[in-house]
């Protein structure tokens, strides 16, 4: 009897156990919880899962869309997430990989960068992605066999998980959620709290998981302490609170970062910024904006001034490299520096490169910022901090003031100690009746580090105006 013989005469059993499917077929040895998640997903037609991070959650989604497709006859499988890279590089690379592991599937299906079909029926038995971007890329899709498997379902739009739903009308259709619960809204939310009646649910917390680093979720407990909003979503794979004197909410953040970004050949805006270690555990960063995206470009301790401005200039001339930047056509490149404290130093050693050598670096446009200076003349924001901040709230905000929905034009990396700087400080209303951030000082009281990240982040996006490079200037 062949592989693909034996393989049938199975089928009934794999439909009704997913768990046998995965390790007879993939290889597959999945922990209790995705055990657990598998056989409700065989037994009902919803399972939502919340989880922290690292848990396995990508690996559990794989062999449901393997296990559905390869067990159920003209079956459609169609595979979501919010960005194409989380789709295509994470979801969809773990299938191959699961694919690739068994002695069987091989032989059955074939996989392709947006396809898995069933060999001679790749019309009407496969497997698809789709990212969530629009409604209509979820529509269409109408068969008594079909799976709809979205990933991080916090980051899906609602036009999206209606379109999904709507589509789920066959006698064996069914949906699993998986994702870190990042928002307080929406049908992910709904699935674990109004809907839970229709939903078989699961929490997964990363610490219980063998799966994870527990150094490093014990040094995010350190820094941020486990009652913190991005203790309880990363690790705990809980909804995070819903704190009023927070005053970036961690889902803007979380949102950010899950946004699709398409570079153009050659930014309309590229600005550098770069907050100065001053003394202990505090570091050195310096990052770059070119359009929406943010990039961390360097972290270092220690308060070597003239190694901090050396990685400037690097990084700036490596960026008039790549995009072929020239004083004919182009802006001034600004840097800003946190010029407070040691910050100084570096601020002066790059003038004086430029005075050097004023055409080498004619992009070169130093731009000292003071934290936390009072500005007189802004009417709704105490200080520098509290002004910059506010600029960084709008730039994430996927609605404008209007309430209507606009593009996010601030696109995050996913670095933990970003994400828990931005979305754990505080803020009151002074006497005057301006907004004020949490100081340095008082997060400190709160256990709380420097937030190092958060404010080469601020001063990336402190708005300036551009300049020209003087007459003259050559590259």
């Amino acid at each position: 009897m062949t592989r693909i013989e034996v393989f049938k005469k199975r089928i009934k059993v794999y439909r009704k156990n997913p768990v046998k499917f995965s390790k007879d077929v993939l290889n597959f040895e999945p922990d209790e919880w995705q055990r657990t998640v598998l056989m409700d997903l065989a037994e009902y037609p919803r399972v939502s899962v919340r989880s922290g991070q690292g848990v396995g959650k990508t690996g559990v989604e794989a062999v449901a869309a393997l296990w559905f497709l390869s067990c159920f006859p003209y079956s459609r499988v169609v595979a979501t997430a919010p960005t194409r890279q989380q789709l295509n590089d994470v979801l969809w690379a773990e299938i191959a990989k699961w694919m690739d592991r068994s002695p069987i599937l091989p032989e059955i299906l074939t996989w392709t960068k947006t396809r898995v079909y069933v060999i001679g029926n790749d019309q009407r038995w496969f497997a698809v992605a789709r990212t969530a971007t629009k409604a209509e890329n979820m529509q269409g899709f109408h068969e008594d066999n079909m799976l709809f498997i979205i990933d991080e379902a916090s980051g899906v739009a609602e036009p999206i998980m209606e379109a999904i739903r709507g589509t789920l009308s066959g006698a064996n259709n069914k949906l699993l959620m998986c994702g870190n619960p990042t928002r307080t809204s929406g049908s992910f939310y709904d699935s674990h709290h109004a809907d839970r009646a229709s939903y078989r649910c699961h929490q997964v917390d990363s610490e219980k998981s063998p799966r994870t680093s527990k150094e490093n979720i014990e040094a995010l407990a350190r820094k941020y302490g486990r009652d913190s909003n991005v203790f309880r979503v990363r690790v705990k794979g809980e909804f995070p609170l819903q704190e009023d004197d927070v005053f970036i909410p961690l889902s803007l953040v979380e949102n950010s970062i899950m946004t699709e970004y398409e570079p153009l050949p050659k930014p309309h805006l590229i600005h550098i910024g770069c907050d100065v270690a001053r003394f202990g555990d505090d570091k050195t960063i310096i990052g770059y904006r070119t359009d929406e995206k943010f990039t961390i470009h360097k972290k270092r301790h220690g308060q070597d001034t003239m190694k901090t401005a050396d990685d400037i200039i690097a990084l700036g001339e490596s960026l008039v490299k790549k995009y072929k930047l020239s004083p004919q056509t182009d802006n001034l490149i600004p840097v800003k520096i946190d010029d407070t404290g040691v910050g100084g130093g570096v601020t002066d050693r790059l003038n004086q490169i430029k005075r050097n050598d004023p055409n080498r670096f004619w992009w070169l446009d130093v731009i000292p910022i003071r934290f936390g200076a009072k500005i007189k003349r802004q009417k709704y924001y105490d200080d520098t901090t509290s002004y910059m901040m506010a600029v960084v709230k709008r730039l994430l905000q996927p609605v404008d003031e209007d309430g209507n929905p606009k593009p996010v034009e601030l696109i995050l990396p996913n670095d933990p100690d970003l994400v828990a700087q931005l979305s754990c400080r505080k803020y009151h209303i002074t006497e005057n009746s301006k907004i004020k951030l949490e100081s340095k000082k008082d997060m400190k009281k709160r256990d709380l580090p420097s937030p190092d990240e958060a404010d080469c982040l601020l001063l990336v996006c402190c708005p300036v105006k551009p300049s020209k490079p003087k007459k003259g200037a050559k590259s």
